[in-house]
């Protein structure tokens, strides 16, 4: 009985610290054409991107994929990471949290047509 409540006593204490772990923001801004932050370095953790419409004329989002996946094939995309909505002209929108591993991550905009950026996680 001593283990059992033990080992529920450690699940708890695992979940509570799982659940109260940080989560940050990133806040990227999108000029016609291009990501003004052409690179970007974070700490593993959990995330929120917040992406900025700065004039570009159409509307944008969002993509982040595993560097070496195909970019083009949505099913490489890392879902959570798109905005909620697209971001409109003088707009701010963000994606759901995303929890990053240690690796090389490229982010680009299908709509505003920007190159791939990368992303570093340390």
């Amino acid at each position: 009985m001593k283990k059992l409540i033990t080992l529920f006593t450690f699940v708890l204490a695992v979940t509570f610290s799982a659940q109260a772990q940080e989560v940050k923001n990133v806040s990227l801004e999108q000029t016609k054409g291009e990501f003004t932050e052409k690179e970007v370095t974070l700490s593993e953790g959990s995330y929120v991107f917040n992406i900025t419409n700065n004039n570009v004329g159409t509307d944008v989002g969002f993509v982040l994929v595993p560097e070496g996946k195909d970019a083009s094939d949505p099913k490489n995309h890392i879902t959570s990471a798109y905005v909620t909505k697209v971001v409109a002209d003088g707009k701010t929108e963000s994606s759901n949290t995303v929890t990053l591993k240690k690796g090389t991550y490229k982010y680009f905009c299908p709509l505003n047509k920007t190159p791939q950026y990368t992303l570093t996680v340390k």
